[in-house]
């Protein structure tokens, strides 16, 4: 009976030493985050690139939006950031074309936030082409303009450029945050990372942190490499 008893303390220990090395602030490979084997060419210059893989459709994505939004806006020129609308079956096409299509009018910023709300706030569909322009006349988009550049040759060329990056990086979820080609983290890795069911602030918050500290450590590297 002893001996069973040391084991489950042992047992105890073991796990309770295990979720304190569990840290959002010094997050680890494989578990916070995941190091990708092999990393991908960075087209953002000296700044660290940080790309948000989302979709329209997505409910976490258009939760964690108002923490990360914060958190780019905190970074400064620290980073490059950019968005990509996965496309993981043909019914996703049209809000991937839209996003192309008002990220190459410099417009995304302005109305990211009325899409999501539109969609998950006001359950508007929005998944459909004529759909989404009327929408986004709505609220203040040109509509010829838009028209004429969502049929452009140069978004089709950037659709196929985003499929290139879906595929590099074998993204299969949404949100998934890579930071400067190597890091991979998401609100996943830290429900799992975490334990329990945390709550969705103190999710973000953490997944912040990780941010951060990928940040840091990309910085670091690149300076280094120099």
């Amino acid at each position: 009976m002893r001996f069973l008893k040391r084991i489950m303390v042992v047992a105890s220990l073991s796990l309770l030493a295990g979720s304190a090395a569990a840290s959002p602030t010094a997050p680890r490979s494989g578990a916070e985050y995941t190091t990708l084997a092999k990393p991908q060419a960075t087209d953002s210059g000296k700044k660290v690139e940080v790309i948000e893989f989302f979709g329209y459709f997505c409910h976490h994505c258009y939760a964690i939006d108002p923490a990360l939004n914060k958190w780019v806006a905190a970074q400064g020129d620290k980073i490059a950031f950019k968005r990509v609308h996965v496309l993981f079956d043909p019914r996703m096409a049209s809000m991937q074309r839209a996003y192309v299509t008002l990220d190459m009018m410099k417009n995304a910023e302005a109305v990211h936030g009325k899409i999501f709300e539109g969609m998950h706030k006001f359950k508007l569909r929005l998944d459909k082409p004529d759909l989404m322009t009327l929408f986004l006349t709505k609220v203040g988009i040109d509509q010829k303009k838009y028209l004429d550049m969502y049929k452009s040759f140069s978004v089709q060329t950037r659709m196929r450029r985003n499929e290139q990056l879906l595929n590099a990086y074998a993204i299969e979820s949404v949100p998934q945050i890579v930071v400067d080609g190597r890091y991979v983290t998401s609100p996943d890795h830290l429900r799992k990372s975490l334990g329990g069911k945390p709550g969705t602030e103190e999710l973000h918050a953490a997944t912040m942190q990780v941010l951060d500290a990928l940040v840091a450590k990309a910085a670091k590297a690149r300076a280094g490499a120099k």
